[in-house]
């Protein structure tokens, strides 16, 4: 899968350590080899909430389908 930086992706897992559920969405900051990425994760108000490590696997793409959803 071929991601580039600053792209919105969606998170494919949950992340019950800081509040993540699968569908949220966040920014890609960096691409690290073989197959990692970090990934920002902000409130609507556009507080951090999370800043994570991830692997390709954990993401997709953001489709035209997606709708962003933060529950609070």
């Amino acid at each position: 899968m071929t991601f580039e930086k600053y792209e919105i992706v969606v998170l494919q897992k949950d992340v019950p350590a800081h509040g993540l559920m699968y569908g949220d969405t966040g920014t890609l900051l960096e691409l690290y080899e073989p197959d990692g990425v970090e990934v920002e994760f902000v409130n609507g108000a556009g507080d951090t909430k999370a800043v994570l490590t991830l692997i390709e696997n954990d993401i997709q793409h953001l489709s035209k389908n997606d709708i962003a959803y933060n529950a609070g």
